[in-house]
């Protein structure tokens, strides 16, 4: 068993993909069209285009349960999910500098470093990196 696709709730998928591909540097994997307005809609990381995809999901405009969790989730300052980067300060500074607006700057927590970004959608996002 293995990790493919993972979900990241998104208000807006257009919105979502120029913020994970133009800001967090991520690559269109699938843009399927699903009816509507909807797409199956993923991104993966530059580093590893055939590893795990990241589904840019619309449910919080269209089941009410997804959006009260996605809005709780927010409004308790909780990521929904975490990224891993090798330099932490780099990519805070690299980001910052693209306007991307962070909930915490970079802080040291035992054998980790971490940042909490605004990804424009909905969602909190924590960058992680590893100290040893």
């Amino acid at each position: 068993m293995k990790a493919k696709v993972i979900s990241i709730p998104v208000l807006n998928q257009e919105t979502a993909l120029q913020f994970y591909t133009e800001k967090l540097g991520f690559i269109k994997k699938h843009d399927i069209p699903l009816g509507g307005d909807n797409r199956w809609l993923t991104v993966v990381s530059r580093e590893e285009p055939n590893g795990v995809e990241i589904l840019l999901e619309p449910s919080p405009n269209h089941f009410e349960p997804a959006k009260t969790y996605q809005k709780a989730l927010f409004e308790a300052g909780i990521p929904c999910t975490q990224f891993n980067v090798d330099n932490l300060e780099e990519e805070y500074n690299r980001l910052a500098n693209l306007g991307v607006a962070f909930k915490t700057n970079p802080a040291e927590m035992g054998n980790v470093k971490i940042a909490i970004l605004n990804d424009t959608c909905g969602n909190y996002i924590q960058l992680i990196e590893m100290l040893s």
